[in-house]
């Protein structure tokens, strides 16, 4: 926490250039997680008192345990009680979400996935809420090495503002199968997407330097295949 952002980048290149197309996933886990955090709070205010209270303690109790070794399972019974009431409510979503979350930070990835499982095919009408859920259940999917079925989580994130999120997932998922020239072009629809725009974009450009395509200046050009990389 202590490093400046150039010592961080500086960091993610190295570790980059010493494994070459190894997946960086963890930042795009806290993305989500966060940009999800703040989603739930505007969402919540338009929801009935009773179920948005019972959700808020949640999630306050989950904030206090969080990194206790017994914070999954604390919240869990609470959560089940929220989804049983109505599978289908923002809700029910809601606490699935914060139940993911709990076991990623454990690194226990198949829980993840099955909490979110729970309400990946709800028929509640908000699509962004919708589209986290998604991402959240193929980027569990991608650690557990189930990269197909990661692929057709992907493909169920329509909604434009999560294209560039997607499609830099959907890189992640190529190159663990080792399949470059699936990764180069996911890669490079989620910058166009990015530099379209105009948002952060380091990371991802040294995603694509990993699969062979080169960014000369990452604030104005656009992706330069080098079709001399060697795929080997």
């Amino acid at each position: 926490m202590s490093l400046s952002d150039d010592e961080q980048l500086d960091s993610l290149k190295s570790f980059a250039k010493k494994y070459g197309s190894a997946i960086i996933s963890g930042i795009l886990i806290a993305l989500i997680a966060f940009f999800g955090w703040e989603y739930w709070q505007k969402k919540t205010l338009a929801e009935a008192q009773s179920q948005t209270a019972k959700v808020q303690k949640l999630m306050d109790e989950a904030k206090a345990i969080s990194g206790q070794p017994n914070a999954f399972e604390t919240i869990s019974e609470a959560a089940d009680k929220i989804v049983k009431e109505d599978a289908n409510s923002v809700h029910a979503i809601q606490v699935q979400l914060l139940l993911a979350k709990l076991a990623y930070d454990k690194d226990d990835y198949a829980a993840a996935e099955k909490a979110l499982k729970k309400v990946e095919n709800s028929t509640v009408k908000d699509a962004g809420l919708m589209q986290i859920v998604n991402l959240r259940l193929a980027d569990a999917q991608l650690a557990q090495k189930k990269y197909d079925e990661a692929l057709k989580t992907l493909d169920k994130v329509t909604e434009p503002t999560f294209k560039a999120t997607a499609d830099e997932m959907r890189g992640d998922v190529y190159v663990a199968k080792k399949d470059t020239e699936a990764a180069r072009k996911a890669y490079q629809s989620a910058w166009d997407n990015v530099v379209e725009r105009k948002l952060e974009r380091q990371l991802l450009q040294i995603k694509l330097e990993s699969v062979g395509v080169l960014v000369d200046d990452p604030e104005v050009e656009r992706p330069i295949l080098d079709t001399n990389v060697d795929e080997s």
